[in-house]
């Protein structure tokens, strides 16, 4: 009797879920939507995993009695524009997808944004920051990330924290990077601050171009640097900003939400190089279910993705995991989302641009992700407002030993704070007493004054010719300095080097530092009156006074000695004057051309 019941409950049981089956499978509606990530890079995948990881949170634990399901049409963008626009084409065009999530980037967003306009396709980006592209203007696109713009005014109130004047921006040379720059050159000029300098790199440049641009920065007077590109990109700016020694004390670093979201998953090389940097970066509350969620995805990333070590989840991971959660609350909400397509004549499986419909179903789903999607998700309250999500606060990091350390916070309401306590604040703050201690570039705890006086320029090569005995070369020594210009090696030669025709095909010339004109040898001709005195002129009559002078002098002297011994100047007085004038006469001309013996 026993066996016999047990075997009608065991019958019973399996007619029961026999019977549940076929009516669990018919109540739910699959719809299509499409992911267009970046497959070949780690970060796709880790979006991808979290997209995933969200729809199986959100019906398995909390909402199972849901009648839809989304399906996933996941499609590679390969890290290209076009990659991405033809991705969107094909779920548009073949796939019938009600909705899109991503693509990544910017760049590949801005055409994207336009097939999903056309398609009335709601495109649902997580990481597409740029302020360039506009809900207001491409009202299917949906930015589940906060806006690049919502950033600058807490980079301003650093800046106006520690008193500096200008900034220099460094930015990738692309619409993701150009997008900021007029927000945050509004945000500067309300401080009375300004931009004296915009850096644009390339978004491929090569080690060259790179030192080049710093070469420019490092001869001008400004010492604060606002970094913006994506963390590949200034993973080798800082590589290099190390080597030509802008890393040291009086610089200072300030890093938008993109790089400093992605220092967790840079080379400790990089880091090491970024000691002192200061950085912005979203506010994600920790909470319990957070923290959960990082350590079943860790597990999970490993065992889909072997390969791939060292992963880190960033901020860009949990968006896409609430905006994957928004978009199955919003498809839910929707009368009739099994409705398809209205399509247009064109060929089976072509993809071209004018050849797919529009979504019936894309007006109603817009209108439940813009208006009636609240809740809290894994990256704090999710809300869109005017097309973006709405911001909630910023942490202020530094960059310090193996990471990042939280010195601080911003948000719209209170300014910078320490902590946030929750409470309404009375006034805004931009004190830097607000933050707690930082470490500058140089391992210094002062803070940079934002500008150098004595800027290290590059030094000028002037060439000039040095002398070195006797012998001089001259042709070929002059030549070989103007072919050192030529080449580069001087920027300028200083001598007396002739301007020849051939020499200025190669070189400019200044002008001459001697007076311009011609100078002539000729024989001086004498035009004064030739007359018999003329051998008076070697001596001036001063002279000629002084010596006959003498000469009387010592006549007079002579005969004083001689006239009482010497008969020859004896008698008249007229003959003792004569023998006086010509006894000098004789010694003044005679005398040495007598030559006497000594032996």
């Amino acid at each position: 009797m026993r066996g016999f019941f047990s075997l009608f409950f065991v019958l019973f049981t399996l007619s029961l879920k026999m019977g549940m089956t076929p009516e669990n499978t018919t109540t739910t509606i699959p719809v299509n939507v499409g992911v267009v990530l970046d497959m070949g890079h780690w970060t796709g995948k880790m979006q991808l995993s979290c997209i995933r990881m969200a729809l199986s949170d959100f019906y398995e634990y909390s909402h199972g009695h849901y009648k839809t399901r989304l399906v996933l049409k996941t499609r590679d963008s390969k890290d290209d524009v076009v990659g991405a626009a033809a991705a969107a084409l094909d779920l548009l065009k073949n796939v019938e997808a009600r909705a899109i999530l991503g693509p990544v980037t910017s760049m590949q967003a801005s055409f994207v944004i336009h097939l999903g306009n056309k398609a009335q396709v709601p495109i649902i980006s997580f990481s597409a920051t740029s302020p360039s592209l506009s809900p207001i203007q491409n009202p299917y696109f949906v930015r589940a990330v906060q806006n690049d713009a919502s950033q600058v005014r807490a980079i301003s109130s650093i800046v106006q924290a520690f008193g500096w004047t200008q900034v220099v921006p460094i930015y990738v040379d692309n619409e993701f990077g150009e997008g900021i720059m007029p927000f945050l050159a509004d945000a500067l000029q309300e401080i009375k601050a300004r931009i004296p300098y915009r850096s644009a790199i390339p978004p491929s440049p090569t080690d060259e171009q790179i030192f080049g641009e710093l070469n420019k920065l490092v001869t001008m007077k400004t010492r604060v640097f606002v970094v913006h590109m994506f963390p590949s990109l200034a993973s080798r700016l800082f590589t290099i900003v190390k080597k030509v020694g802008m890393m040291s004390e009086g610089y200072a670093w300030i890093l938008t939400d993109t790089v400093t979201n992605g220092l967790s998953s840079m080379d400790p090389l990089v880091i090491d190089s970024m000691q002192g940097v200061m950085g912005v970066m979203p506010y994600i509350p920790r909470t319990k279910q957070l923290e959960n969620f990082k350590t079943r995805w860790k597990t999970r990333f490993q065992q889909e993705n072997p390969a791939i070590l060292n992963a880190e989840l960033d901020v860009f991971g949990l968006r896409a995991y609430d905006a994957a959660t928004a978009l199955a609350m919003a498809v839910e909400k929707v009368d009739a989302p099994s409705t398809g397509f209205q399509m247009t004549n064109s060929l089976e499986n072509s993809t071209d641009l004018e050849a797919f419909g529009s979504s019936r179903m894309g007006p109603k789903l817009l209108q439940a992700l813009l208006n009636t999607t609240t809740f809290g998700g894994l990256g704090g309250d999710f809300q869109i407002v005017d097309g973006d999500l709405r911001s909630s606060g910023y942490e202020i990091v530094n960059v310090i030993g193996n990471g990042r350390n939280v010195i601080g916070f911003w948000t719209p309401q209170e300014g910078i704070v320490r902590e946030l306590n929750g409470t309404s604040p009375t006034t805004y703050s931009t004190s830097k007493a607000s933050l707690g201690s930082i470490i500058w570039p140089g391992d210094t705890t002062t803070p940079p004054k934002g500008w150098e006086l004595a800027t290290e320029r590059k030094k000028l090569r002037i060439g000039v010719p040095v002398k070195e005995g006797f012998f001089w070369n001259f042709p070929s020594y002059y030549a070989r300095l103007i072919s050192e210009v030529y080449w580069g090696n001087f920027e300028a030669v200083v001598g007396d080097i002739t301007l020849l025709a051939n020499r200025t095909n190669y070189v400019d010339f200044t002008l001459p530092y001697t007076e311009s004109g011609i100078s002539l040898v000729v024989k001086i001709r004498d035009n004064k009156r030739k007359n018999a005195w003329v051998f008076l002129k070697p001596l001036t009559w001063d002279l000629w006074l002084t010596s006959f002078s003498s000469f009387v002098f010592v006549g007079f002297a002579v005969w004083v000695l001689e006239h009482r011994i010497n008969e020859d100047f004896r008698g008249p007085p007229s003959h003792q004057a004569g023998t006086i004038f010509v006894f000098i006469f004789s010694t003044m001309v005679f005398a040495h051309s007598n030559i006497s013996s000594l032996s």
